[in-house]
């Protein structure tokens, strides 16, 4: 059983920066592929970045390349988006998914957080 919990959302302007945390309760955390998706008004959810039990492989969605970067640190059984350069089309709820495959697939996630609220102003 993991329980994730994010935090870090907020209101920018676009162009600016923000850096989104998961936390992860349990001790099997280390196994479970990390992926962060959203979720904008009246749109699926979709995957933004994904990264692997070791932080030695990472996956991003096209829209979001070379903007954010995906890391973790097991120690402290945590995860983070670091998002640059925002843009209004990234407003979105958030959500830290655990997982036991490297996929892009929300179904193929077991646990999701509740989500934080992201909102980039132009």
């Amino acid at each position: 059983q993991v329980q994730l919990v994010e935090s870090g959302g907020g209101l920018v302007q676009a162009g600016g920066s923000l850096r989104l945390s998961c936390a992860a309760s349990g001790r099997t955390f280390s196994s479970y592929y990390m992926g962060w998706f959203r979720q904008a008004p009246g749109k699926e959810r979709e995957f933004v970045a994904g990264i692997s039990w070791s932080g030695g492989r990472t996956r991003y969605a096209d829209s979001v390349k070379g903007r954010f970067t995906i890391s973790r640190d097991n120690a402290k059984n945590a995860v983070d988006l670091q998002m640059n350069n925002l843009k209004p089309e990234d407003t979105a709820v958030y959500y830290c998914a655990a997982g036991r495959l490297m996929t892009t697939t929300k179904r193929e996630y077991d646990y999701w957080g509740q989500g934080t609220q992201v909102t980039v102003s132009s």
